[in-house]
């Protein structure tokens, strides 16, 4: 079903809050197109930026029948018993983007989603950036503050064209009992970026992702950061991966992770099949209260040809950081919260100002909580 934007409005205003912590902006005064369904309904579609194309994936694949052969290309049916259980959905929901070639649009478009009566919501998005295209995607998922509990199960496939950069910026915004499989797969050609952000900081009962880029051109670029909080009961598995598979392929994972009670497993994997490859994992934990920050960080070299690295670190705030700034004025609260903002603070080379006052948003607005 499509309706127009005042289906958003009318939705209660704890929901809206909820929704505006996602990046969404009814107005859509900085977006140059909107993507909004809540469990299985499409409430809104719509684009302004001309070269873009921003359809519910039914409706796409009716369309134009090439987008099938993106359709379950990047990540497999059988990937495991979630891409199965969305595979046999006789009426798929989603997104499909189109950036035709050559498009580039700075404004980005926003996708949101949000589970509110169902038991479970299920999507399958593609986003397909053609040669030379550039497209900012801000993708946004919520549940409503009275739910309880539910889970949501996401596929989603990129697509990153010779020359085209794709920006995903993804923020989560869940409930304590709601548990968020996602599987999502990049495929990027020969001198494509890519750059994905996630931020999850609110409570949720579980999340499972583990996003992988296949960079299968030469000079192809992919860059993961990651942003999470794991608060008590929460569990958060996650990570994400790259395959170096041509010539001068170039990738770094970067992670922020903070547990204040919750668990994260923070995994990252780099394997380097093609000469003059370089790859980066930085995964840094902050436990303010008894928890859980598990790094695993994997480099896979294949030929004498790559540059693999990583680091990890795990630990607590130094006192003396404390004393240093309560030595300048500032309380014992105050010092605390700045020096989580600056661990917090990923500066994201090549992203958008709008994307990233996005994510400070996003922290500003967690900090309350810590």
């Amino acid at each position: 079903m499509q309706t127009d934007v005042g289906d958003i409005e009318r939705l209660p205003e704890k929901d809206r809050e909820r929704l505006a912590l996602t990046g969404l902006e009814v107005g859509m005064q900085n977006r140059c197109g909107s993507f909004f369904q809540i469990d299985q309904n499409v409430i809104q579609t719509t684009c302004g930026a001309e070269g873009i194309e921003m359809i519910p994936i039914k409706a796409a694949l009716e369309k134009y029948d090439w987008v099938g052969d993106y359709y379950w290309n990047a990540v497999s049916r059988d990937k495991d018993k979630y891409t199965q259980y969305l595979a046999k959905q006789e009426n798929p929901q989603g997104l499909v983007v189109i950036a035709h070639e050559g498009v580039k649009v700075e404004m980005p478009l926003q996708a949101c989603l949000f589970l509110r009566d169902e038991p479970v919501q299920h999507v399958h998005n593609l986003f397909i950036a053609r040669e030379g295209s550039e497209i900012n995607i801000i993708s946004g998922c919520a549940s409503s503050w009275q739910k309880e509990h539910g889970a949501h199960i996401g596929v989603t496939e990129i697509y990153v064209g010779k020359g085209a950069k794709v920006t995903s910026t993804m923020i989560h915004n869940w409930n304590p009992g709601i548990s968020v499989f996602p599987r999502s797969a990049t495929v990027v050609e020969e001198d494509g970026t890519f750059l994905s952000n996630y931020v999850c900081m609110q409570p949720v009962n579980r999340i499972d992702m583990y996003p992988t880029a296949r960079l299968v051109g030469k000079n192809a670029v992919a860059r993961f950061s990651s942003i999470v909080v794991a608060t008590p009961g929460s569990t958060l598995d996650l990570g994400s991966r790259a395959i170096l598979g041509a010539e001068n392929a170039s990738a770094e994972l970067i992670t922020r992770a903070i547990t204040t009670g919750g668990t994260i497993i923070s995994r990252g994997h780099i394997l380097g099949e093609k000469d003059n490859t370089r790859g980066h994992i930085e995964c840094k934990g902050l436990i303010l209260k008894d928890g859980v920050v598990h790094a695993i960080p994997e480099i896979e070299g294949t030929l004498t040809g790559t540059e693999l690295s990583h680091e990890a670190a795990v630990g607590k705030i130094a006192r003396h950081e404390i004393e240093y700034l309560m030595a300048r004025g500032l309380s014992e609260e105050e010092a605390t919260a700045t020096i989580i903002r600056g661990f917090l603070d990923v500066k994201i080379s090549g992203l958008p100002a709008v994307l990233q006052e996005q994510i400070d948003a996003a922290i500003d607005k967690a900090e309350s909580g810590f």
